[in-house]
């Protein structure tokens, strides 16, 4: 891949030259003591010269800098070869004569710059790759936002009239049929009405007729009929028939408002959720392609050879035990140094012994359960859920305020083996999550949700990191969260029969996942993926109720327990 044109260093060339005159292979090497550039083959035969055998041959990447010529402002003759520790300033050695320096200590200008220039390059290497590529994911991120966000507005747009025309279809057909109603009140009305008109009709022809039959009665020959008639009932008029007002129906209209409209519609609402900050991968240890220590080389390669060579024994070993004075349970151990050992009991008594059972140290805390830790300088960090705040105790026994944790109340917390980073496992209003700090205590990840929106803790009471930098969590009565150190979900272990109390929690040099289970009195055994390997611990072993677990440094298994103050520490691995 091409680099970009802020990824070139401003002294980059398609390749190096050795420095030696007449040679113009590539150079690979650099001698510190020459400041000179190299290739393998004049590399060689500068090693084997014998005035230049004992000079420091490096890796070009790993040659110190030369110290840039710049005359003195005061003395114009003399270079600036050294740099005044009290005054902070690149000086000649004539400098150091003259009062403003008398009694100052010095080093070489050199070595210091050969320093910074290090850093300059650690810096360099941390923003190459972590920073811009994290940034860059970030904007690629933005712009899949950017596109799911306009596929949702496009699907409620399309939403919002689908349902628009849901309604009009609906209005169309009770409309309609209020019509039809209408149509068949007004025929049956209608129909009485003209009934009675034709009622009154028929009567008015018999009132016709009866005018006629009067008319013929008078005549003075007919004087017998209409004696006659006028004593029969005939000579009497029918009433006029009966007729009714028809009574119309009514149609009130309802007054809709543009409220009642777009409640009937839909309405579209903003939650009114605070933004989610985007999960940022935390920064691990950027390789600065640095020269590597003696002691770097020599503990990788201590850890490299064990992952060889240990494996599972056949049998759990009891190797000893210590009685921890000072608490009444054992609910959670932290190993520290210079074979020191901090445990705690649910009352907040935290006490600190050595490997004579001696009290070295007690403070009384809000309590817990895994809620204090050693870094890897050697400081005890813990919890107060009370004040919401993580404190540190130093080897001078000095105890500061290190983090607040806002409204979260702190629970379980961790110091990472790999990278110093403190995991901690919080609580608010019945929400759960764990956050990761770096080791200056400045909060860089939150991890609250699973990639399906699920959250996955309820009450994470112990916490810890295995050896590739998976979050193990143990989430006290549900089960064994496990999650990558992007925050992804990779696993949920829930025990092997109906019940599981997970308790103390920790993991080991070739990643197993070990945990205490007061449900069914054992310790469990799983591989880094979450497979059961065995129940390392049981009843049949003495152990009662496990509640804490800790690996030390040679891979022994310190198991703490409920109802007493005794340490047991086995031997499982050979």
């Amino acid at each position: 891949m091409a680099l970009s044109e802020s990824q070139v260093p401003p002294d980059a060339q398609h390749y190096l030259v050795c420095g030696t005159e007449d040679c113009e292979r590539n150079c690979q090497f650099y001698c510190n003591d020459c400041h000179q550039p190299m290739c393998e083959q004049c590399r060689d035969e500068h090693q084997k010269n014998t005035k230049t055998k004992s000079h420091e041959v490096v890796p070009y990447k790993q040659r110190k800098r030369t110290l840039p010529v710049e005359q003195c402002k005061i003395h114009p003759t003399k270079e600036m070869v050294l740099l005044c520790e009290e005054c902070q300033i690149p000086i000649c050695y004539k400098c150091t004569a003259t009062k403003e320096h008398r009694g100052h200590a010095f080093t070489d200008l050199e070595i210091n710059f050969d320093e910074k220039v290090s850093l300059c390059h650690e810096e360099i290497a941390k923003i190459r790759n972590y920073f811009e590529p994290t940034s860059q994911d970030l904007k690629k991120e933005i712009a899949g936002d950017v596109t799911e966000i306009k596929k949702i507005m496009d699907g409620i747009r399309t939403s919002m009239k689908t349902e628009a025309e849901a309604v009009k279809k609906l209005v169309d057909t009770v409309t309609s049929e209020n019509i039809k109603q209408v149509g068949k009140i007004e025929q049956s009305l209608l129909e009485t009405l003209n009934g009675q008109n034709q009622e009154i009709d028929d009567y008015i022809t018999y009132l016709n007729d009866l005018i006629k039959t009067f008319y013929g009665y008078l005549s003075p020959s007919n004087i017998e009929q209409i004696t006659s008639a006028l004593k029969s009932e005939s000579f009497i008029i029918r009433p006029i028939p009966e007729t009714s007002k028809p009574v119309p129906p009514v149609f009130t209209a309802c007054q809709h408002s543009k409220e009642d409209v777009a409640k009937l519609l839909g309405i579209i609402t903003v939650p009114n959720n605070k933004p989610e900050n985007k999960k940022i991968k935390p920064m691990e240890t950027v390789s600065t392609q640095l020269k590597p220590t003696e002691k770097q080389r020599k503990q990788d390669k201590e850890k490299s050879y064990v992952k060889q060579t240990l494996s599972l024994s056949s049998s759990v070993t009891k190797v000893r035990e210590y009685t921890a004075p000072g608490v009444c349970s054992v609910f959670n151990i932290s190993m520290g140094k210079s074979g020191r050992l901090w445990v705690s009991d649910d009352d907040g008594n935290l006490v600190q012994i050595d490997l004579q059972e001696n009290q070295l140290q007690k403070i009384q805390t809000s309590g817990g359960f895994g809620y204090h830790t050693v870094t890897q300088d050697g400081d005890l960090i813990y919890t107060d859920r009370k004040n919401k705040v993580i404190n540190r105790i130093t080897p001078d026994n000095t105890i500061t305020e290190f983090i607040k944790t806002g409204n979260w109340e702190p629970l379980s917390i961790h110091s990472s083996h790999i990278n110093g980073d403190i995991l901690v496992g919080m609580m608010k209003g019945g929400k759960a999550k764990v956050t990761r700090y770096n080791k200056t205590g400045t909060e860089i990840q939150n991890i609250q949700r699973d990639n399906k929106g699920q959250v996955l803790y309820r009450t994470p009471h112990y916490i810890t990191e295995n050896i590739n930098g998976d979050v193990c969590v143990s989430d006290w009565g549900n089960a064994v969260v496990v999650v990558d150190k992007s925050g992804q979900h990779r696993f949920s272990y829930t025990g092997q029969g109906s019940e599981f109390g997970p308790y103390g929690i920790c993991t080991d040099v070739l990643g197993h996942i070990l945990v205490c289970d007061v449900m069914s009195k054992t310790v469990h055994l799983l591989d880094q993926d979450g497979q059961f390997l065995s129940l390392l611990l049981t009843p049949q072993q003495g152990v009662k109720y496990p509640c804490s677990v800790c690996v030390d440094d040679e891979n022994n298994l310190w198991v703490g327990q409920y109802g007493t103050n005794t340490v047991t520490v086995y031997k499982y691995l050979q």
